[in-house]
């Protein structure tokens, strides 16, 4: 069931003071971007995504729930950011004792009894990790939302790379994605580019002044209405025609080398698999195609959503895969890689960040990106 933001908010609420009688506390508090962004059906309350916490926070008793914020942010946050039954808590933002006035009403709020918080003050206790698993299973409107948000982020990345040229430097090809991206209406958490030499050397690498030259890889995540989608493109430089025929063999073998290996930790998404058994997949497949050490040498992926990853997969990490989480993955080779986000639903991968105007294969039943030559 899809529901508009003022009863996905609702439902949320419930949940909350559901966890408010299970812990026998008294109020929860959502200070970071990743949690005010769950709570409130998609907004923000960060002007520079940068920051882990932003201009405004939340706090839910059993018979209340408020947005705590200045006077300098309250008017556009409640014009174009937040939607539902708030009361809102608003303070002189200049004010030297703002932060004991809050603490004050927090306190006040809570009657007594103890603060849940995501990122726990003083006298706060954290969110216990069942309760932060359970925003791992999306509803169906955040799953509609998060659709949109990756087939935004594909289109850029898309864009960006086809826009490319030879001679442009890493940097240019960073910031036409960057500029992709705020065009579509998305913000860049990260934005990764490589040329072919630096390619070669690092599995994933911020962009340099260096030249692409024959090639291209380029990584993103992207991030609207708090989700986050990560995917990455290849693209290489069609060479003379003496050598393109060769070119082209040869990419097809890296291509079908990495998306072989990436079939096997995507077939381990099942539900009711735990989240190493995916790692432990990905550590089998890097061993048989002779490069044993690369799973515990560089990060992997997980559970993806409010932040990317939400979870790392890791040799113990014992999270059960569950109906209604999302999952990014970017195994690697040397001189390649790939990476969607899918959303994990009817006992099947979704990708989120299919590009259907890219070049692509099937591989286990799965359309996946080839290299743009």
């Amino acid at each position: 069931m899809s529901w508009p933001l003022e009863l996905e908010v609702a439902h949320k609420l419930a949940r909350m003071r559901g966890w408010l009688e299970q812990q026998h506390a008294g109020a929860i508090r959502l200070r970071g971007a990743d949690w005010f962004a769950w709570a409130t059906a998609g907004a923000s309350n960060s002007q520079c995504h940068a920051w882990d916490a932003g201009c405004a926070e939340v706090l839910v008793t059993r018979a209340a729930a408020y947005i705590l914020t200045d006077e300098a942010s309250a008017p556009r946050l409640r014009d174009e950011e937040v939607r539902g039954p708030w009361t809102w808590q608003v303070t002189p933002w200049m004010l030297p004792q703002l932060v004991e006035l809050r603490e004050h009403f927090v306190q006040h709020a809570a009657a007594g009894s103890p603060v849940l918080s995501d990122r726990p003050g003083l006298h706060e206790r954290s969110l216990p990790v069942a309760l932060r698993e359970e925003r791992l299973v999306l509803l169906a409107s955040e799953q509609q939302r998060y659709r949109h948000v990756g087939q935004l982020a594909a289109s850029a990345a898309g864009a960006a790379l086809r826009a490319a040229r030879p001679d442009w430097t890493e940097l240019e090809l960073a910031a036409c994605c960057v500029q992709a991206l705020w065009l579509r209406g998305l913000h860049a958490v990260h934005v990764l580019a490589a040329g072919a030499e630096r390619q070669s050397r690092y599995r994933r690498a911020p962009a340099t002044n260096v030249a692409l030259g024959p090639g291209a890889v380029l990584a993103l995540c992207a991030r609207r209405h708090g989700l986050c989608a990560s995917l990455s493109r290849q693209r290489r430089f069609v060479p003379p025609s003496g050598f393109e025929a060769r070119h082209r063999q040869g990419m097809e073998e890296e291509d079908a080398a990495i998306l072989a290996l990436e079939a096997i930790a995507l077939d381990a998404c099942e539900p009711g698999h735990a989240l190493s058994m995916v790692y432990h997949a990905l550590d089998s497949a890097y061993a048989y195609a002779g490069q044993p050490d690369t799973v515990r040498t560089c990060r992997q992926g997980g559970i993806h959503g409010y932040l990317a990853p939400e979870v790392a997969a890791g040799p113990h990490t014992e999270i059960t895969l569950r109906h209604g989480m999302a999952l990014a993955f970017h195994p690697s080779l040397p001189g390649s890689t790939v990476e969607d986000t899918f959303l994990l639903a009817d006992d099947q991968l979704h990708n989120l960040t299919h590009d259907p105007g890219w070049p692509s294969a099937m591989v286990q039943g799965r359309a996946r990106p080839l290299t743009l030559v």
